[in-house]
C-alpha cells in the first residue's frame, strides 16, 4: 500500500510543458464528478471505487495550449497496466466514468479534455485557436499518455508493464492515431466506430444536412423512419436465415427505397418527392459534384429506434439533428473561422477541398502503414456496429482494407482484427448484441466475452482472437432480467451464420463464415 505522503510527492515531478495542479489520496467511494448527481444510478458506480491517488495536471506544449489531464493511481493491487481514456464528438470533458471503470479493476488510467472545456457538439473553441486544433487533434492524448506513464513509474517504482487504450467514436480517431503517430505509446488498442477519416466524415455530413434542410417538405419525421426500416426488414430479414429485426450485414441488403415512393394523393404510409431525395443521400454518403464518392453512406434498417436518424440525421425537426451541429460547427469554427460562415450556401466540393488542405493532416487518422506499431508487438481491434447512425460503418472497412493493402493480408492478420456488430448502433446499444467487452460494457470478463481481454491475450500472450461472443439483455436499463441472446462477432471478412438448426438465441447456433456472394 502507498502512502498518502507517495501521492502528494507527485506534485513535485517536474514534466516538460506541464504543471501539477492537485495530488492527493482520495477515500475509497468518496470522489464523485462534478456533472454527476448524488444518489443516481451512475453515482453508485463512483461509491464502490477503491482508494486512489488522483493527480491533476495541466500541459500547455504550446502558448495557445491548457490540456486538461488527471491520473488516477490505485493505491493497492495496482494490475500493472495503464488504460488509457478517449473522448467524443468535439471533446471538452473528461471520461471520468471510463477512468472509474478501469480503476475498479486495478489499472493505472487517465483522461483528457483534449485542450478545452465544452459540450460535445460545441466547436465554438477552435474558432481562431489553431494550436488548441493541434491538441484535439493529436497532441492531447499523446500528453496525456506520457504524463501517465511518468507517474506510475514515480508512485510505483515502476513504469507499467502493459499500456492500452480503449475508446470509440472521436476516440476511435484518436486510438488509430496514436498507432500512426505514436507507435510506442501503447501495446494494445481497442478502436470502435473511429471518425478517422474526420475532414470527409464532416464533409458528408454538411451534404446530408443541405439536402435534408433544402425545404420543409424535405424533412422526414420519425415516422416515417419507422416506415422505412419496416420496409427494409421485409425486404431483407429472412435472408440471413433468422428473421429477427436484425440484418447480419445491411449492406449486402438489396432494398429499393423507390417503393415507398408515394402515388397519386397518397401522403401517409409513403414518402415524398423530398422526402425520398433525403433518404437516398443518407443512403449514398458523400459526393462530389462529379459523382466520386469521398465518405459512405449509411446501411438500410438504420433508421428508426432509440439513438437512431432521429438523433444523428434527419432530427425532430429540420436543424434539430447532431449532425448539423458537428458540420455547422466543424466548418465556421476549424476550417473557415468565420462566425457568419453558412452552411446553405456553402459548396460541397469547396469546402470538401479546404478542409483536406488545411485539417486533413491534423485531424485525420487514415495512414494504413502501421509497420512502426507491429514492429513493437503492437496489436490493433477495431468495432464497429451495422447499424451506426453516426459513422458509416463501411468506413471501418475501409480502413482495415487499405491497412491489408497496404501491409499485405498475411502481415496485417498478425497484428489487426476488425468485428463488424450486427445490429448494434454508435458503439453501443441497438436491437442486436451489442454487450461485448467495449467501453468496459461487460458482462465477463473472459476473452470468449469481452474484446478488452481478447486484446490483452494477444498482446501479452499472443493468442490470437477469434470469434468474441456478444450479448443481448431482456432490458438494457436492468441487467437483472436476464440475457434475450447472444451471437459470435466474426473477425472480418468472416460473418456469422446460421447453421438452420438450434436456437437462434444462442451464439452456438451460428458460425462464422465468409461471406458465399448471397445475400445472408
Amino acid at each position: 500500500m502507498f502512502a498518502a505522503e507517495s501521492c502528494a510527492d507527485l506534485s513535485r515531478v517536474e514534466l516538460k510543458n506541464a504543471e501539477v495542479s492537485a495530488a492527493q489520496v482520495i477515500a475509497p467511494g468518496a470522489f464523485l464528478p462534478p456533472n454527476v448527481k448524488p444518489n443516481t444510478p451512475e453515482s453508485e458506480r463512483y461509491k464502490k471505487l477503491p482508494a486512489f491517488c488522483r493527480v491533476e495536471v495541466v500541459a500547455q506544449p504550446s502558448s495557445d495550449s491548457q490540456i486538461a489531464i488527471e491520473v488516477w493511481l490505485p493505491v493497492e493491487n495496482w494490475n500493472h497496466k495503464f488504460r488509457g481514456q478517449g473522448n467524443g464528438g468535439f471533446a471538452g470533458a473528461l471520461d471520468f466514468h471510463g477512468m472509474a471503470g478501469s480503476l475498479s479493476l486495478g489499472y493505472l488510467t487517465a483522461a483528457t479534455d483534449a485542450g478545452h472545456k465544452a459540450e460535445g457538439t460545441d466547436a465554438t473553441w477552435a474558432l481562431h485557436h489553431p494550436e488548441k486544433v493541434k491538441d484535439f487533434g493529436f497532441r492531447a492524448i499523446h500528453e496525456m499518455t506520457g504524463i501517465a506513464k511518468t507517474f506510475g513509474a514515480k508512485f510505483y517504482g515502476e513504469p507499467p508493464q502493459w499500456s492500452y487504450f480503449d475508446s470509440c467514436s472521436d476516440g476511435g480517431r484518436e486510438a488509430l492515431m496514436e498507432a500512426q503517430r505514436f507507435p510506442a505509446d501503447y501495446n494494445g488498442i481497442l478502436a470502435g466506430a473511429p471518425a478517422n477519416d474526420w475532414t470527409h466524415l464532416l464533409s458528408a455530413a454538411l451534404q446530408t444536412v443541405q439536402v435534408a434542410e433544402a425545404s420543409p417538405a424535405s424533412f422526414i419525421p420519425p415516422s416515417k423512419l419507422s416506415l422505412i426500416t419496416g420496409a427494409v426488414l421485409r425486404a431483407c430479414d429472412a435472408a440471413d436465415g433468422v428473421r429477427d429485426g436484425i440484418l447480419t450485414n445491411p449492406s449486402l441488403c438489396k432494398f429499393d427505397p423507390g417503393t415507398l415512393l408515394c402515388k397519386g394523393n397518397q401522403r401517409a404510409a409513403c414518402l415524398s418527392v423530398a422526402q425520398m431525395a433525403t433518404l437516398k443521400q443518407i443512403y449514398k454518403g458523400g459526393t462530389t459534384s462529379a459523382g466520386q464518392l469521398f465518405f459512405p453512406g449509411l446501411m438500410p434498417s438504420s433508421e428508426a429506434g432509440e439513438n437512431g436518424w432521429q438523433d444523428w440525421v434527419t432530427g425532430s425537426a429540420n436543424g434539430k439533428a447532431a449532425a448539423h451541429d458537428y458540420a455547422a460547427g466543424f466548418f465556421r469554427d476549424m476550417v473557415y473561422d468565420d462566425p457568419a460562415w453558412h452552411y446553405r450556401t456553402a459548396s460541397v466540393d469547396e469546402s470538401l477541398r479546404a478542409a483536406d488542405e488545411k485539417l486533413a493532416g491534423t485531424l485525420n487518422s487514415t495512414d494504413p502503414h502501421l509497420e512502426k506499431f507491429k514492429a513493437r508487438g503492437g496489436k490493433l481491434i477495431l468495432y464497429h456496429g451495422w447499424l451506426d447512425p453516426a459513422i458509416s460503418p463501411l468506413n471501418s472497412v475501409k480502413y482495415y482494407l487499405s491497412v491489408s493493402s497496404a501491409m499485405g493480408q498475411a502481415a496485417t492478420d498478425e497484428f489487426v482484427r476488425l468485428y463488424m456488430v450486427p445490429g448494434m448502433r454508435h458503439c453501443v446499444g441497438g436491437p442486436g448484441p451489442f454487450i461485448f467487452g467495449q467501453l468496459g460494457v461487460a458482462r465477463s470478463r473472459d476473452s470468449a466475452h469481452n474484446i478488452f481481454t481478447a486484446l490483452e491475450e494477444w498482446a501479452e500472450r499472443g493468442t490470437a482472437p477469434n470469434s468474441i461472443i456478444a450479448t443481448k439483455l431482456k432490458d438494457d436499463k436492468d441487467p437483472a432480467k436476464g440475457v434475450l441472446l447472444t451471437r459470435p462477432l466474426c473477425p472480418f471478412p468472416q460473418q456469422m451464420k446460421f447453421a438452420g438448426n438450434g436456437s437462434p438465441s444462442e451464439a452456438g447456433s451460428f458460425s462464422c463464415q465468409i461471406h458465399n456472394g448471397s445475400a445472408d
